[in-house]
């Protein structure tokens, strides 16, 4: 059986993806049961915002979604000596963007953190002070990943994913260093062996995450050198190349600005509520990015440069074939998964992260609420990328601006009604909005109507399917309830939902 190149590479991006949540779960367990839900992992949580916000602005969403459609064109059409020299340009460029913002950052800490309509404003004063402090050192994670998330853009630009789907996995391995050695008071024993620990506490966490950003670029260089990279100075705004990058950056910016006010939001809804609200919000936000990340991401990774060459090569009916393939896969995995997980998966959160009977019912039922949007957000993921591929970002920032619309308006009323899963629920219905609006946009660009409904059909009997099994199961035994049984009872209920989504699931292996 031979798989596809865009198979092939999803299968591998997947696959690390795997590996990384397995090390997120590892490294979030290991900070639940260190803090629980309390003010000091609320803090630290907030404070990741505002540097998170730079990072996707400047590298780790707008630049690179707009960068690999430009570095795959000028590879295909020009070799590598032009490729390397785009790629040094944008890169200085980047990095002294996200220097100055940085600086900027740090001095307007205390407002961005106080202000009303700021990250924390219903946090009390010592809560916002140790936000402040947390930001200004997520910063320096800030400028190391302005430079690896080109990195991952170039090398992905190359059909190289190995590397760059490895780097989120030694990222985690840093914060789990910095959760483990740096922040606990006391040693942890591991196999008959205490490990040291040097009591910085939350801080610790905090530099956990600066050594996880010097691992994920580190991990990155070898596949510079063998794709022999050669740095150049200078920024080239007059290179017609660079003039490309930048004419797609600027909506593609707005377009991620406008995702990531959504969790300065989230915070700053979610600080208004009792202690623990926002850690079951940023936890379930985790829990929903598992699935997402292992299909939607994945996916939409490894499918950008193929979908970028064919637009480059002229190939329209390929284009349209890998849109209509990807979208069936999407619907067909995503709807049974939604409904199993979401029966099935409290007594694994009970088990794993200890959060008590009220916190963990509090963080199912965002995690729930979370997960009835993964239709949605996996069909964004490739929508998305159909547009930057044919070099058009200003569909994707609309589509991004009536998301935070929805979500604001739906939030606002929302967290009032039902707290914190109500501010989950308002992101489920602002991305599914999005992915309905995006997919007519683009069946109407090109002409083309993607076939849906047998696939939704069939996806809606596996989701019955398997989640009645869920259900029928922890009525009959109370294995159901243990970690392990839950664990077997989603299995179960996947295998009995996959023949009726057996043909996407072939068709997975030739996309």
């Amino acid at each position: 059986m031979r798989l596809s190149r865009v198979t092939r590479n999803t299968l591998l991006v997947g696959g690390f993806f795997a590996l990384d949540k397995v090390a997120a779960f590892i490294r979030q367990v290991v900070i639940a049961r260190q803090f629980g839900l309390s003010e000091a992992l609320d803090a630290f949580n907030v404070a990741n915002n505002v540097p998170d916000l730079l990072f996707a602005l400047i590298s780790g969403g707008a630049l690179a979604m707009a960068f690999i459609p430009v570095l795959t064109e000028t590879l295909t059409q020009h070799g590598e000596r032009q490729t390397w020299q785009l790629f040094s340009r944008i890169a200085n460029l980047a990095f002294i963007v996200t220097g100055l913002l940085g600086v900027l950052v740090g001095v307007f800490a205390h407002p961005l953190v106080t202000w009303e309509l700021g990250i924390a404003p219903g946090f009390g004063a010592e809560q916002q002070r140790l936000v402040i402090t947390l930001m200004r050192l997520n910063l320096i994670a800030t400028v190391i990943f302005s430079l690896s998330g080109l990195v991952m853009a170039a090398l992905q630009a190359h059909q190289h994913f190995l590397l760059p789907a490895m780097a989120p996995l030694f990222y985690n391995l840093g914060q789990i260093f910095g959760a483990v050695i740096l922040a606990p008071e006391h040693g942890m024993s591991l196999g008959g062996m205490t490990l040291p620990a040097l009591g910085l506490g939350v801080h610790g966490l905090v530099y956990g995450v600066i050594l996880g950003a010097l691992l994920h670029l580190g991990i990155q260089v070898p596949g510079l050198i063998r794709y022999q990279f050669r740095w150049q100075a200078g920024l080239g705004l007059g290179s017609p190349e660079v003039r490309k990058v930048l004419r797609l950056m600027g909506p593609r910016l707005l377009t991620v600005l406008c995702i990531q006010l959504i969790f300065i939001v989230r915070d700053n809804l979610a600080s208004r509520l009792a202690t623990g609200a926002v850690t079951a919000l940023t936890y379930g936000w985790m829990i929903f990015q598992v699935p997402e990340t292992l299909i939607g991401t994945a996916l939409g990774t490894a499918l950008l440069p193929a979908l970028s060459e064919q637009m480059a090569r002229d190939q329209s009916e390929r284009f349209r074939d890998s849109i209509q393939r990807a979208v069936r896969v999407l619907v067909a995995l995503t709807l049974p998964l939604t409904v199993v997980l979401g029966l099935g998966m409290r007594p694994v959160l009970e088990m794993v992260f200890g959060f008590g009977k009220e916190g963990t019912d509090l963080l199912w039922r965002v995690s729930q609420a979370y997960l009835l949007g993964l239709l949605g957000q996996c069909i964004v993921e490739i929508m998305v990328r159909a547009f930057y591929a044919r070099q058009n970002a200003w569909v994707p920032l609309a589509g991004a601006g009536i998301t935070l619309g929805v979500y604001v308006l739906a939030g606002t009323q929302f967290y009032r009604w039902l707290g914190a899963p109500g501010i989950s629920l308002a992101d489920a219905l602002a991305f599914s909005i999005e992915a309905l609006i995006l997919t007519l946009w683009l069946t109407r660009t090109l002409n083309h109507r993607i076939m849906v409904t047998p696939v939704v059909l069939r996806a809606v009997i596996a989701a019955f399917v398997g989640g009645g099994a869920v259900l029928f199961g922890q009525s009959l035994v109370q294995v159901g309830n243990s970690l392990w049984g839950a664990i077997a009872l989603m299995g179960v209920g996947g295998i009995l939902a996959s023949p009726w989504i057996w043909q996407e699931l072939r068709l997975l292996i030739h996309l």
